[in-house]
């Protein structure tokens, strides 16, 4: 039984929290500026391209006619509600707030169920901590994490020369959104005894939400809304666009998520003190008695826990490929008339035809998503080895290198899987808009796959500072948001040739322009083997620490 320290024995529910904060803050002093500081950047960057491409207000109101208010757009970005530079660059920035929330659930989920699963929670359950220490103490961070990135995204729209109502409202909503689902991440370390089940919990909730504001926005135009909008308005995600930042703000919507977060404090804490620590209100599932023979060997261990985050990546690309595809005739006609945004789709995405354009630069963004993946499936060794999970293993007839490459095998095969997933769902629904499915789909196919060795550049830095550097393996996320950066204002800032080389997604090759060379796909390939190679070899030779 863990000793509990009681209110008036050894001091308040709280005693510790301020201590465990700065522990978190030590830990995390790479890891919050990695998700904080592109997504407090690109607003602005948005706000100034804005005003760079469609200078007029003719300009706005025909993208806005064309684009902004096509249906496919407003399901994936959320609502608009003017044709200003503040309104054009909210809905552009619409999925930021899914992005704050999901860093959101995932950070207080590590501080509070991981710690727990690594029996670190225990140790220090027995000395002089409060109860509430430990969810308060990750709550609070992360609370802290996200009202800085809501304030530095309304300082870069002012710097930006945007309105100060309209930026301080928008940077409010991305910020209230990521408190309300790190709330959300509380309550689900709460429920199971896993830190692997309460992230699918917290991310569960987010994919619900992010449905139901799609299933409420897919009608609408224009902030119009539909019969639909309802769900909109039961979604976490839906209420950050309906303060209607620039456009009459609605400085009452905020005030929804405040409301939603204290409702599911409300909940998590009183539940945080009546389990047991280590264990979970839902009861685990128990498995079968003797394991599979799938089970005999390294891969199908790693297919185990790797099967569903693949599956669920595959699923939720596909869809974002049939809205991509969907919208591509939309954004194509947006830009006619428009030579600065044209050439600049044509320069991302590989080809004159503005539609095409437009699919080819959405499709390398993916790529980035994608490498993502590369880099959480590399990274899974490593928490496994954390966990304490990985001795147990090696110390059988199991060699290093076979339990690493079955890891690595779903850092290379996912984002294959992922990339070509979105590409053939981006192919069907542009075939279905032209009348061309059988030749669409093996075009926006190749546009996906094309983008497979840069990814597995990534996966193979990941892997390598798992192998070499173990304690710095952080930084694959680092060098993910510098790509990110690169590839989202790199052109619009009209950066050095060589800057924007940095990246290896910079080198893949316009497979929609007929003029191209597989020699870049060969060296990034070249390149992602080499460390890899070194990333098994390392990892042969350097130490196993015990947890």
């Amino acid at each position: 039984m863990t000793a509990r320290s009681e209110p008036g024995l050894r001091g308040t529910a709280f005693t510790g929290t301020r201590h465990l904060m700065r522990l978190i803050l030590r830990r995390d002093r790479i890891v919050l500026p990695i998700w904080i500081l592109p997504l407090a950047v690109l607003p602005a960057s948005y706000a100034g391209a804005f005003t760079g491409l469609y200078p007029t207000a003719a300009e706005r109101a025909a993208y806005l006619a064309s684009t902004a208010s096509n249906p496919s757009i407003v399901a994936l970005l959320g609502p608009v509600y003017g044709d200003s530079i503040g309104a054009l660059t909210v809905q552009r920035a619409g999925l930021f707030a899914m992005i704050a929330a999901l860093a959101s659930v995932l950070t207080v989920v590590r501080h509070t169920r991981t710690e727990e699963e690594a029996g670190r929670r225990e140790l220090l359950g027995a000395s002089v901590l409060g109860r509430y220490a430990g969810l308060t103490a990750a709550l609070l961070v992360t609370y802290a994490a996200n009202l800085l990135l809501g304030l530095l995204i309304a300082g870069g729209l002012v710097a930006a020369g945007l309105p100060g109502a309209g930026s301080l409202l928008f940077g409010a909503g991305v910020a209230l959104t990521g408190i309300a689902f790190a709330t959300v991440g509380g309550l689900a370390a709460q429920l199971t005894q896993s830190a692997g089940g309460a992230r699918g919990i917290g991310l569960g909730v987010l994919g619900l939400a992010f449905a139901l504001r799609l299933g409420g926005d897919a009608g609408g135009s224009g902030g119009s809304g539909g019969r639909a909008e309802w769900l909109s308005w039961i979604s976490p995600l839906g209420w950050g666009p309906r303060g209607r930042a620039f456009t009459g703000e609605r400085w009452w919507v905020p005030l929804l998520p405040v409301l939603f977060s204290v409702a599911v404090a409300l909940v998590a804490y009183p539940v945080s003190v009546r389990r047991d620590v280590g264990a979970g209100v839902l009861p685990p599932r128990l498995g079968p008695a003797t394991a599979g023979g799938a089970l005999a060997g390294p891969f199908g261990l790693a297919w185990r826990l790797h099967r569903g985050q693949l599956l669920g990546w595959a699923v939720g690309f596909g869809l974002l490929g049939l809205v991509l595809g969907g919208a591509a005739d939309a954004a194509g006609d947006a830009v006619q008339g428009n030579e600065q945004v044209a050439e600049l789709l044509a320069r991302l995405g590989g080809s004159t035809t503005l539609a095409e354009a437009y699919l080819g630069s959405t499709l390398s963004l993916t790529a980035l998503a994608a490498a993502g993946y590369g880099i959480q499936a590399a990274l899974r060794a490593r928490a496994e080895e954390t966990a304490g999970r990985a001795e147990p293993l090696l110390a059988t007839a199991v060699s290093r290198v076979r339990w690493l490459a079955a890891h690595l095998v779903f850092a290379l095969l996912g984002p294959v899987v992922v990339l070509a997933v979105t590409g053939a769902a981006t192919g069907l629904s542009y075939g279905l808009s032209v009348g061309d499915v059988g030749g669409e789909v093996p075009r926006m196919l190749g546009v996906g796959l094309v983008q497979v060795p840069a990814a597995w550049v990534l996966a193979g830095l990941a892997a390598l500072l798992v192998g070499w550097l173990p304690r710095f393996s952080w930084a694959a996320w680092a060098v993910l948001a510098g790509c990110l950066l690169l590839g989202q204002i790199g052109a619009i800032l009209e950066l050095s040739q060589w800057v924007l080389d940095i990246s290896p997604f910079t080198h893949t090759p316009q497979v929609l322009n007929n003029n191209w060379t597989p020699l870049p796909l060969l060296a990034l390939s070249a390149a992602a083997a080499t460390l890899l190679t070194l990333a098994l070899k390392t990892f042969h030779t350097r130490d196993i620490p015990t947890p």
